[in-house]
């Protein structure tokens, strides 16, 4: 019988990157007492939970016959320590092929989350005896890092030196994401120490936006380093929220020019650069290849195959849907409209749809006039109704994680999602569809191209900091868009890659598809922004969409009542800014 403690199920509190560094960790110091206690017996359960674990996380098949050979006991006595795993329920057996005559092993739920508390357990013993906290209350602060602080990517003297300070530690104002926390790991990982993870403060997307507007209207910032969604780039300029980055960024030696352009004019605004693009994600198609390929279907291009796939693939008594989407109301439901209107080439305003980078401050006249009601309007919330039939009867109120756990754990064919979500479906250690995924463009629809919305958030300085925090604040922001940090958290599944010098890196484009999915379309010039033009009115038409869009969906109204009442408060708005 495992005897892990397991009074936590902590399956959503640990990386599958920092498990396996753990496991690392047990094998090599045990192997100083095999080696040098003459006539020590063997732990053959020790030795096949860490071989199971490690196997299950890397995808490795595990069989009898290897998991036996693991336990440095006789075959025999091997095999019946497997099978009493198996009748407590700590290991399953899986079918390899139909004919149910071959299995492969893998830990149950049961065994992954009692391991997983073991090794937090671990991670509390080894920060008391460095010091570095003390109790289970902790054990979250720190992370069990890899290669974070080699001398490549040690940051910056001011930085380091700040920390002798109490008073001077940066704080942070970030996105809830799996990004943001790979970040605060390594600010906080063992060895670096550079901040308490308590100096981070990561939002939702609604939240984020209130806070962000909330520390503006504060006499002195709370925090040093904010992070702005990229749509909202325009608003926060307009209220003057953030402060522009260039006469920092004449002293550094960051260089403009390893960002791909149309990822860089992200942060600019008016001539001026307030932001800089920390990560660049992309809405994607995700699907499941192993199904596809069973199927015989091939990756569909446009909106009429991926209904045709997920008509064949639907199969709801079975646990199958044939496709989940974004269609929760408000942020969810506009970002789905505006990104599907996109495919059918048309934006939701008379933006210009240039193929190179594009100032909006330089919007004027008729370029505000909103598009919604219109041809392109009406197939966007066609192909959305007729989306539903394949989805989830629930979608409408899935959010944005749960509509990804529906893709990760086994439930959907097909996904669309942002490829910094997607990144869980290789890490995530719940996830059943590891090595199965396909990423795609945006499928078009009719009259349109297949071209990729680009997302993300960029890295900015608040308004209301004293200029010698301000200072400290930006070599923070240097160094976490360096192209060495980038390239750790590359290395470590969360696919970042703005920078030219991070996706040319042979080690960081070999780690995950995403990267090389991303960087293909970048130099295809196909990642494009204006399906959200990131103007100071982009928040008030993202919620107008959100509502109406959703109420069509839901059947309160028309197809036709949804997009007149889109367009005409829209149109209010901008008319009443002045714009035309």
């Amino acid at each position: 019988m495992i005897v892990f403690p397991a009074e936590v199920d902590a399956l959503d509190r640990m990386t599958d990157y920092e498990l396996l560094r753990i496991i690392n960790f047990l094998e090599r110091i045990r192997t100083p007492y095999d080696e040098k206690i003459g006539g020590a017996d063997p732990d053959p359960v020790w030795n096949i939970v860490l071989y199971l674990m490690k196997s299950h996380l890397r995808g490795d098949v595990v069989t009898m016959s290897s998991l036996a050979s693991v336990s440095q006991i006789p075959f025999a006595s091997a095999m019946r320590r497997i099978h009493r795993l198996i009748e407590d329920g700590e290991i399953e057996q899986h079918c390899r092929n139909p004919n149910g005559k071959s299995f492969y092993l893998v830990p149950s739920r049961k065994l992954k989350s009692t391991f997983i508390s073991y090794a937090m357990k671990v991670k509390v013993l080894l920060a008391e005896t460095f010091g570095l906290g003390k109790g289970s209350a902790n054990a979250g602060e720190y992370y069990f890092g890899g290669s974070y602080m080699t001398d490549q990517i040690i940051p910056p003297l001011k930085i380091i030196e700040s920390r002798l300070t109490p008073a001077q530690d940066l704080r942070f104002l970030l996105h809830d994401d799996n990004y943001f926390d790979s970040m605060r790991n390594m600010w906080s990982d063992f060895r670096s120490k550079l901040s308490s993870r308590k100096n981070f403060t990561l939002r939702a997307l609604p939240q984020l936006y209130e806070e962000l507007f909330s520390n503006a209207r504060r006499k002195e910032s709370e925090y040093d380093v904010i992070c702005i969604n990229i749509p909202w780039l325009g608003e926060a300029v307009k209220n003057r929220m953030v402060q522009p980055l260039n006469s920092y960024l004449a002293e550094s030696n960051m260089n403009p020019l390893d960002f791909h352009p149309n990822i860089w004019s992200t942060g600019g605004w008016d001539s001026k650069q307030y932001g800089v693009p920390i990560y660049s994600t992309i809405e994607t198609l995700a699907i499941r290849k192993d199904l596809f390929e069973a199927h015989e279907l091939h990756a569909p291009t446009t909106f009429e195959k991926v209904l045709d796939a997920a008509r064949q693939l639907h199969q709801p008594k079975h646990g199958m849907q044939g496709i989940v989407w974004n269609a929760a109301k408000g942020m969810p439901m506009a970002h789905s409209f505006m990104f599907f209107m996109g495919c059918c080439g048309q934006p939701v305003l008379n933006v210009p749809m240039s193929r190179v980078a594009f100032d909006y401050s330089h919007m004027a006249g008729d370029m505000y006039r909103p598009k919604v009601l219109s041809e392109a309007g009406f197939k966007t919330l066609d192909y959305m109704r007729r989306l539903l039939a394949f989805s989830p009867p629930d979608i409408l109120i899935m959010d944005w994680n749960r509509a990804l756990d529906c893709f990760l754990l086994g439930h959907a064919a097909m996904i669309y999602c942002w490829t910094m979500r997607a990144a869980r479906f290789e890490y995530d250690i719940r996830s059943v569809v590891k090595r199965k995924t396909e990423y795609l463009p945006y499928p078009h629809g009719p009259g349109g191209q297949m071209v990729s919305p680009i997302g993300g958030f960029l890295l900015a300085i608040p308004a209301g900091l004293p200029p010698e925090r301000s200072k400290l604040a930006f070599e923070a922001i240097s160094w976490m868009a360096s192209p060495a940090a980038m390239k750790e958290h590359v290395k470590n599944g969360i696919p970042v890659a703005p920078r030219f010098s991070v996706t040319a890196d042979p080690e960081a484009n070999a780690t995950t598809a995403i990267v090389r999915f991303v960087d293909r379309l970048a130099k295809q010039n196909k990642l494009h922004t204006w399906q959200r033009p990131p103007i100071p009115e982009y928040a008030q038409i993202e919620h107008i969409i959100g509502e109406e869009i959703f109420a069509a969906l839901n059947g309160e109204l028309t197809d036709r009542e949804a997009l007149e009442r889109c367009q005409n408060h829209i149109d209010s708005i901008m008319r009443a800014a002045g714009h035309y």
